[in-house]
């Protein structure tokens, strides 16, 4: 059973090409960050595009119980009017950020330099994961933690009565840490600097300074330094939300390997901190172009088409790309499953502490469609079979992760034998039209018991 509701089984099996127009959903991240950064304001924000998954909705909610009027006005369209920076009021009950990772992180980052205290949960796949990795941080603010053995939720802040500005070097490539050091920085007087190793999405940088925020980076043979200057008064403005990359990688990755595939994603963020993907399927050979490249909103975007490409190769994924693409490393192990040769992901150790382990999750699911995997703590190797040559015919656990649910099923569009997730109602949190969608397009995808 999900954290939502009942199981969801489905499956996938080969059929024809996928052909048109894949209108995928608001960016995700950029979606969490004009809700909190909007609730953070001093007036109005309006939203345009945002993504409508439950995830978004929980952060949405939250926000309220914070104390923004948060408001649907129609379908992506949204105002939040904010409190102002250190406005956030003590919400009256226990803030569930259901299967969110990003939404309860930033949140907490954002209230942790508040003299107010705030109880977070959530569903059994969030409840499972350490959040070790911003309670310690925020603490330098002053903010106090009590929850399970690792700080595992359920969780109670206390946010800091006299936030004090922090320099913290992140230990993980990770752009949730930065974002809730970088929001629990905003009601702490002074400068808060941030010390990130390799580059990690930069969203929450480029939406600061769109707000009003003075953030300032600096690279240096030591690392990016990204500095805040505390206590500004956040500016509302308006904001559309450019298409996901990552949910774009699901039509991007079946039409890759479905035979006489073509399928045009348009108005997809190509974010250099997000692209990786991209830059990787291109060196593996995958027919991939970038059509009417264009810039909104500060962010560079571009319209993306994918065709069936039989050729593909493996390759040695580079650690330090390992950061743009950590969502995309599920569904890229079912190209390189369709790939000739082997196919490394290094740096990949992130991918252990996500929605589950991502990792273990990939391996044990395509060994029991066929394919042999290689795996370490930090590395992940798929010995790709080629074009149409995975058996498939398994039931793939998704662990209640949405990626892990999409990855195989998009699997399913290739493999000689039909491919059952044992539950995809996890889908819904992020990708909610993910079904419909690559109907749309021709895909052979449903719920088993349908």
């Amino acid at each position: 059973m999900s954290g939502h509701g009942p199981a969801k089984p489905m499956t996938s099996r080969k059929g024809g090409a996928l052909k048109g127009v894949a209108n995928v959903p608001g960016d995700k991240s950029v979606s969490h960050r004009s809700l909190i950064f909007g609730a953070m304001t001093v007036g109005e924000t309006k939203i345009e595009g945002l993504l409508e998954g439950q995830d978004v909705l929980d952060t949405a909610k939250a926000m309220r119980a914070f104390g923004a009027e948060v408001e649907r006005t129609g379908e992506g369209q949204w105002r939040v009017h904010g409190v102002g920076v250190g406005g956030f009021a003590e919400p009256e009950d226990v803030i569930d950020c259901g299967n969110s990772g990003t939404g309860v992180r930033l949140i907490m980052g954002a209230m942790a330099s508040s003299p107010i205290a705030a109880t977070f949960t959530g569903d059994a796949s969030l409840r499972s994961r350490p959040m070790g990795r911003i309670t310690d941080p925020i603490s330098l603010f002053g903010a106090r933690s009590f929850g399970r053995v690792e700080g595992r939720l359920p969780l109670t802040i206390i946010g800091a009565q006299n936030p004090g500005p922090v320099e913290y070097r992140s230990p993980v490539p990770s752009a949730q840490v930065k974002s809730a050091v970088l929001l629990a920085g905003l009601n702490a007087p002074g400068i808060t600097t941030l010390i990130e190793a390799e580059a990690t999405r930069d969203h929450t940088e480029r939406m600061l300074k769109g707000f009003g925020a003075k953030v300032e980076t600096e690279v240096t043979p030591d690392g990016r330094y990204i500095h805040l200057t505390g206590q500004p008064e956040l500016t509302p403005i308006d904001i559309t939300v450019p298409r996901d990359p990552s949910s774009a990688a699901f039509p991007v990755c079946a039409a890759l390997i479905a035979e006489g595939s073509d399928v045009l994603v348009p108005n997809i963020s190509l974010n250099p901190t997000r692209a990786g993907l991209y830059t990787t399927l291109q060196e593996m050979g995958a027919d991939l172009t970038f059509e009417n490249e264009r810039e909104e909103g500060g962010e560079p975007v571009a319209d993306l088409r994918a065709k069936f490409s039989p050729d593909m190769k493996g390759i040695e994924v580079p650690p330090e790309r390992a950061a743009s693409m950590i969502d995309e490393f599920p569904v890229l192990s079912v190209v390189a499953a369709n790939a000739t040769g082997a196919t490394k992901m290094l740096g990949v150790k992130e991918l252990r502490v996500k929605e589950s382990d991502r990792i273990d999750a990939m391996a044990r699911g395509l060994e029991d469609m066929g394919v042999t995997v290689e795996e370490t703590e930090d590395t992940f190797t798929v010995h790709g079979m080629g074009a149409g040559g995975v058996p498939g015919g398994g039931i793939a656990e998704a662990r209640l992760d949405h990626r892990i649910a999409m990855s195989f099923l998009v699997l399913g569009f290739s493999t000689q034998k039909p491919v059952s997730v044992d539950d995809g109602s996890p889908i819904d949190t992020s990708f909610p039209i993910f079904e419909p969608l690559m109907q749309e397009l021709g895909a052979s995808v449903a719920r088993s018991n349908s």
